[in-house]
């Protein structure tokens, strides 16, 4: 994602100059001119990498770079608290689109994502002595909390890594079929698709995000979506606690099942 965010945000707009040429208020108008196009969240991760390539930059003394014009220049606020969650209808079309993606291994990974509710790095680094195909599960090695956990494979996540394996060709399960590599990033052919699908504002941690709301819609409770998301404290589980009407009107309607001489 570095060398995305330098090729299509910074050499734009600083290709021609140098380093040491770069003034403070050329990164404030930096700021201001992304902030029609870009959410906070990404001019903020804009800024944080060009702060930290001034900071090498000073480190190992290159000439002409003294000081960081990124320094005092504060982070944009973000609104952490808005999920994206996907639809039932919108899940259809994003798979449609994956399916038509130049990119062999797109479908493979995207669903696997939907399916598990993993990390975006978590699928792509995959090995298949991670998968214990007898039990169904998935063993992931290395977390965002620094530890394993285990992921119980559902049916149809069983299949998808079935119809994988009977082509097997190295220790990645969702390898770059070029290289035997995993993919260092998927964003080009994930982008095209989700843009066919007129989800261009869905990225792929909302994958994540989606499955947890499919599984609380359909009835399951937070201590399981927390569980099968590896989440060690149940206040970052509450994010999705929300219900659809759908549910909550067939909640509301168990009273009246219980109680039928009210009426």
């Amino acid at each position: 994602m570095d060398i995305s965010r330098i090729r299509n945000h910074l050499l734009p707009y600083f290709g021609e100059m140098r380093m040491s040429d770069i003034e403070k208020r050329d990164v404030v108008q930096l700021i201001n001119d992304q902030l029609p196009s870009y959410k906070p969240g990404s001019i903020n991760r804009v800024i944080i990498l060009l702060r930290y390539m001034f900071n090498l930059a000073i480190k190992w003394e290159v000439e002409g770079v003294s000081r960081n014009p990124t320094a005092g220049i504060p982070l944009l606020k973000e609104d952490n608290h808005v999920e994206r969650f996907l639809s039932s209808e919108e899940a259809k079309a994003l798979l449609i689109a994956i399916k038509n993606s130049k990119n062999p291994m797109l479908q493979h990974i995207i669903s696997m994502l939907i399916l598990t509710g993993a990390r975006k790095r978590e699928v792509l680094d995959a090995k298949w002595e991670d998968f214990d195909m007898e039990r169904n599960i998935w063993r992931i090695p290395t977390t965002k909390a620094g530890k394993a956990r285990i992921v119980p494979l559902s049916d149809t996540a069983s299949v998808l890594l079935i119809k994988l394996r009977q082509r097997k060709r190295c220790a990645y399960a969702f390898a770059n079929p070029v290289t035997l590599k995993p993919y260092s990033s998927v964003y080009y052919s994930w982008h095209t698709a989700r843009k066919k699908a007129g989800l261009s504002d869905v990225r792929v941690h909302d994958l994540r995000h989606s499955f947890a709301s499919f599984l609380v819609n359909a009835g399951r409770s937070l201590y399981e979506v927390q569980t099968l998301l590896g989440h060690t404290q149940i206040k970052t589980t509450q994010r999705y606690a929300h219900l659809s009407t759908t549910s909550l009107r067939s909640a509301s309607n168990e009273i009246s099942l219980a109680v039928p001489e009210l009426i």
